[in-house]
Protein backbone atom coordinates (compact mmCIF):
# COMPACT_ATOMS: atom_id res chain seq x y z
CA UNK A 1 0.00 0.00 0.00
CA UNK A 2 1.05 3.29 -1.03
CA UNK A 3 1.32 7.08 0.36
CA UNK A 4 -1.41 7.96 -2.84
CA UNK A 5 -3.94 6.11 -4.05
CA UNK A 6 -6.90 6.90 -6.49
CA UNK A 7 -10.24 6.07 -5.88
CA UNK A 8 -12.94 6.03 -8.59
CA UNK A 9 -16.44 6.77 -7.22
CA UNK A 10 -18.61 4.31 -9.17
CA UNK A 11 -21.53 3.77 -10.76
CA UNK A 12 -23.27 2.45 -7.80
CA UNK A 13 -22.12 4.93 -5.31
CA UNK A 14 -22.62 8.74 -4.10
CA UNK A 15 -19.75 10.82 -3.68
CA UNK A 16 -20.15 10.16 -0.14
CA UNK A 17 -19.94 6.98 -0.25
CA UNK A 18 -16.89 7.29 -2.08
CA UNK A 19 -15.13 9.45 0.27
CA UNK A 20 -16.34 7.19 3.27
CA UNK A 21 -14.77 4.32 2.01
CA UNK A 22 -11.53 6.80 1.72
CA UNK A 23 -11.47 6.95 5.05
CA UNK A 24 -11.92 3.57 6.35
CA UNK A 25 -9.13 2.63 4.10
CA UNK A 26 -6.86 5.01 5.93
CA UNK A 27 -6.92 8.11 2.97
CA UNK A 28 -7.47 11.67 3.21
CA UNK A 29 -8.55 13.22 -0.08
CA UNK A 30 -6.58 15.80 -1.69
CA UNK A 31 -7.45 16.43 -5.37
CA UNK A 32 -10.38 15.62 -7.47
CA UNK A 33 -10.18 14.86 -10.86
CA UNK A 34 -12.76 15.24 -13.38
CA UNK A 35 -12.50 13.10 -16.79
CA UNK A 36 -15.63 13.45 -19.63
CA UNK A 37 -17.11 10.13 -21.20
CA UNK A 38 -18.25 10.99 -24.87
CA UNK A 39 -19.70 8.57 -27.40
CA UNK A 40 -20.32 8.42 -30.66
CA UNK A 41 -23.56 8.79 -32.12
CA UNK A 42 -23.64 8.64 -36.01
CA UNK A 43 -20.87 11.02 -37.23
CA UNK A 44 -20.89 13.03 -34.24
CA UNK A 45 -19.50 12.88 -30.84
CA UNK A 46 -21.45 13.37 -27.59
CA UNK A 47 -21.23 13.90 -24.07
CA UNK A 48 -22.18 10.61 -22.39
CA UNK A 49 -21.27 11.47 -18.72
CA UNK A 50 -18.33 12.01 -16.34
CA UNK A 51 -16.04 9.85 -14.30
CA UNK A 52 -15.02 11.47 -10.80
CA UNK A 53 -11.75 10.34 -9.45
CA UNK A 54 -10.10 11.21 -6.11
CA UNK A 55 -6.49 10.83 -5.14
CA UNK A 56 -5.70 10.13 -1.41
CA UNK A 57 -3.12 10.69 1.06
CA UNK A 58 -2.38 8.18 3.46
CA UNK A 59 -3.36 9.66 7.16
CA UNK A 60 -0.58 9.62 9.53
CA UNK A 61 -1.00 7.62 12.52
Amino acid sequence: MGKKQLFEVKASETIDECLKRMDEQGYTPIRRLEKPIFKEEGDSVVPAGRQIIFEGKLKEE
